[in-house]
């Protein structure tokens, strides 16, 4: 999962459900919150990464740290949320998807 944090471009966030889901596992979002907790590996951008809605989650206790890191990469932070998230929302290409509808040839 943290390969995929990785990918979060700076200014961009994503959900703990969009890393889950673009890892594979749409139903881990709190195991993800479990790994950002703890989160503290180089060139992770674990503050990227926030709860549904845009409310920015904790960040292994230093809120203040995560709210001021997210400000200086120009998104509009408020106490408790995003307030421009959904411009902010990092959406990953999905892998081996295919462009048009799928249609069964039976």
């Amino acid at each position: 999962m943290l390969s995929i944090v990785k990918r979060i471009p700076a200014g961009q966030v994503a959900t703990y459900g969009d890393v889950a889901a673009a890892a594979g596992q749409p139903r881990a979002a709190r195991a993800v919150g479990n790994i950002m907790r703890g989160c503290s590996g180089v060139g992770v951008p674990c503050h990227r990464v926030v709860a549904a809605g845009g409310l920015l989650g904790g960040y292994g206790g230093n809120e203040h740290l995560k709210r001021s890191l997210l400000r200086a990469e120009g998104l509009i932070v408020g106490t408790r949320r995003i307030r421009n998230f959904r411009e902010r929302r990092w959406k990953p290409r999905s892998a081996g998807r295919s462009k048009g509808p799928r249609y069964d040839r039976t």
